[in-house]
């Protein structure tokens, strides 16, 4: 190799430096590698039922079948509880070996993200999803929004170029670089017509669509972008100069784009809220015994390790030999490296890390959020926001005020939220080591790389309890806490959710204190020799089907299966639930429409939960039947009388709320003319 070429790509190595530590500073470093507290507890396989809310008697098989399954690409090891995979359908062409991201829904579609672009769904037929078009437009990591004829993708990789093209873009500088939000009119859906895009200082890595109330002529997106600031030379007005350095700083802020339906090709950034203020660095936790072994093994090996934020990172073993076969050659050596030369690159990554926080305060809070969630039915929207869960005002939607803000030194790197449906709680994830190491070993802790839970009282978050998924992974598949969404069962809390690798979970809490796996769906790793990304990226409920967007392997459809936890009246009562279209950050409320299964519903959760003696339910079961096989007024009328009656019992039942849904539901039946 002569010393030409050894010079460039020492050049070419820098420029990925750079954008690797750029990406270790925005998630706080490689999570768990910090050196500050000790571990909290540790995972092991569950040993009979798991604990559960009052009357919620949850038995899972044991022992736990997720537990050394078979690995594969197409034909690994399945293992299922409560949950029914209707179909598994591979990657189109274009897409194999690439990553598949995020969904989203719209009439009978579901739209998948993708590295490299957009892959669109019919899942009319579940058991038969059918290619619509898969669209090539590289830019990651695709995630992807939707709102009446319009298509939202976001993009942040460097290779992005504005014409789609899939050549990439190798200058540092390049005004044919996408970094922003992509928009799509997708009238007609087989042939999307890429009509816009908004480019922003830090990329998208999410965006969220916020459909405000009142507001028909536009809709918003909020922006979260955490990779490095771009040049000004690239992109006019973006400085990564710490905000009292340049208060029009692109760091500590996200970027709300207003999006004119009658004219998307107008849309523009409008504000920039600056919604960290004020916020301190969160307390870290350090590592496991485990990773510490792995650190210490990797050093004896001669891995290169760095300093980021206070957290040990090894830079991977080919780029840091080539890194330093580059320092042989600029000091004029030849044969292997030397002290010297181990010495001079850790003085250039020591520079480098110093230019990539750009004179920030390594005492500050996060500069972004990973994701936020809106949900416009009660003005609040959750931001998982690298460091800090937030609590935010949406009321006016280009300027988000934060109300509160939540920190754990448990949680590594806060990564998305859910609300229930009624507001009064918000769950949190956390992606300890980004998404692309094992953290669901019997060593790891099981509150870290874990869901939290908080109730809201009016404008704060007080915390209840962590979820973690309880199956122990192998260290071949990459697991931790990802995507998912609420599914639509009355009365209940519970939630669909993605943990990569390790499969999907479905979750109950009702009460936030306890929450309860209820149902799984697991495979084995990709590769049972060495770590292949793969598993759930996300999950959600649409219509009466749950999709995931599975890594490495495709689409995925389920369906809720009757049980003991989840009885056929609720699950049909959710599938009455039917939605135009679902983007899971934009949180939709549900409404029961009423019928007969959420009658039912109600009462299979009075008998589980003992609201009501088994006498008076099965009373009101036999009275519900006769109302069902009348007609007209006959009917009316003797739903009326139920209503009056089950009221009545609620102030001696043992869950009086539950009681009065209930005769709500009945008596939205009497007035539903059916």
């Amino acid at each position: 190799m002569s010393a030409v070429t050894k010079e460039r790509n020492y050049t070419r190595f820098s420029a990925r430096l750079a954008r690797l530590l750029a990406g270790a500073i925005a998630v706080g470093g490689f999570a768990g590698c910090a050196y500050q507290s000790t571990s909290t507890g540790m995972a092991t396989a569950p040993a009979g039922p798991v604990a559960a809310p009052a009357g919620l008697q949850v038995n899972p098989p044991t022992p736990d079948p997720r537990v050394g399954l078979a690995p594969g690409l197409f034909d690994a090891g399945e293992a299922a509880w409560n949950l029914r995979l209707v179909s598994a359908t591979p990657p189109t062409e274009p897409f194999v070996g690439k990553t598949n991201s995020d969904l989203a829904f719209t009439g009978p579609y579901a739209i998948q993200g993708n590295y490299d672009g957009i892959q669109i769904w019919d899942i009319s037929d579940p058991a038969n999803p059918e290619s619509v078009i898969t669209y090539v437009c590289p830019a990651s990591q695709s995630d992807v929004s939707v709102y009446e004829h319009l298509l939202f993708v976001s993009g942040e990789g460097f290779g992005g170029r504005l014409d789609c093209g899939d050549g990439g873009i190798q200058e540092e500088v390049s005004h044919d670089r996408l970094r922003g939000i992509r928009i799509f009119d997708i009238s007609d859906i087989t042939a999307p017509e890429y009509v816009a895009n908004v480019q922003t200082c830090r990329g998208s890595h999410t965006h969220t669509v916020l459909e405000h109330p009142g507001d028909d002529e536009n809709v918003y997106i909020y922006v979260s972008g955490s990779a490095p600031v771009r040049p000004a030379d690239e992109l006019a007005g973006c400085s990564g100069a710490p905000p009292d350095e340049d208060p029009n700083s692109a760091l500590f802020r996200i970027e709300v784009i207003r999006v004119p339906l009658a004219d998307p090709a107008s849309a523009a950034v409008v504000s920039s809220p600056r919604i960290f203020e004020d916020l301190v660095a969160p307390p870290r936790h350090g590592p496991t015994a485990e990773e510490r072994a792995e650190m210490e093994e990797a050093r004896a090996q001669g891995a290169f390790f760095v300093e980021v934020m206070g957290q040990q990172m090894a830079l991977p073993p080919q780029f840091a030999t080539m890194m330093l076969d580059s320092m042989v050659t600029l000091r004029g050596g030849e044969g292997p490296p030397m002290a010297q030369d181990t010495a001079a690159l850790t003085e250039f990554v020591n520079e480098m890390i110093a230019e990539q926080m750009g004179g920030i305060d390594p005492n500050a809070g996060p500069t972004q959020c990973h994701d936020i969630t809106v949900y416009p039915a009660i003005g609040l929207a959750g931001g998982a926001c690298e460091g800090y869960g937030l609590l935010i005002d949406i009321s006016d939607p280009e300027n988000p005020r934060r109300l509160a803000a939540v920190a754990d030194s448990n949680f590594s790197y806060w990564h998305s939220a859910t609300f229930n449906n009624d507001g009064s709680a918000i769950l949190f994830t956390d992606e300890w080591g980004g998404g692309g190491s094992p953290k669901c070993r019997a060593s790891d802790p099981m509150e870290w790389g874990a869901n939290a839970i908080f109730t809201i009282e009016g404008t704060e978050m007080d915390f209840q309890s962590y979820f973690k998924l309880p199956a122990p992974q192998t260290p071949e598949e990459n697991c931790v806490a990802h995507n998912g969404s609420l599914i639509p069962i009355p009365g209940r809390d519970i939630m669909i959710q993605g943990w990569y690798q390790g499969g999907i979970s479905l979750i109950d809490w009702t009460d936030p204190t306890n929450p309860v796996e209820i149902a799984y769906f697991d495979r084995g790793p990709v590769d049972g020799s060495q770590m292949t990304m793969g598993g759930s990226w996300s999950v959600y409920w649409y219509n009466g089907v749950i999709v995931n967007s599975e890594i490495a392997r495709g689409l995925d459809i389920f369906e809720l299966t009757p049980s003991e936890v989840m009885t056929q009246n609720e699950i049909d009562a959710a599938n009455s639930v039917q939605l135009t279209h679902l983007n899971s950050q934009g949180q939709p409320i549900f409404e029961w429409p009423a019928t007969f299964a959420l009658a039912g519903a109600y009462l299979d959760q009075l008998e589980r939960h003992g609201g009501l003696s088994n006498a008076r339910i099965g009373a009101i079961r036999d009275e519900l039947a006769g109302a069902e096989g009348m007609t007209g007024s006959a009917r009316a009328g003797a739903l009326r009388s139920l209503a009056d009656a089950v009221g009545g019992d609620a102030g001696g039942s043992g869950d009086a709320a539950k009681v009065r849904m209930l005769a709500d539901a009945v008596r939205s039946l009497a007035g539903a003319g059916m």
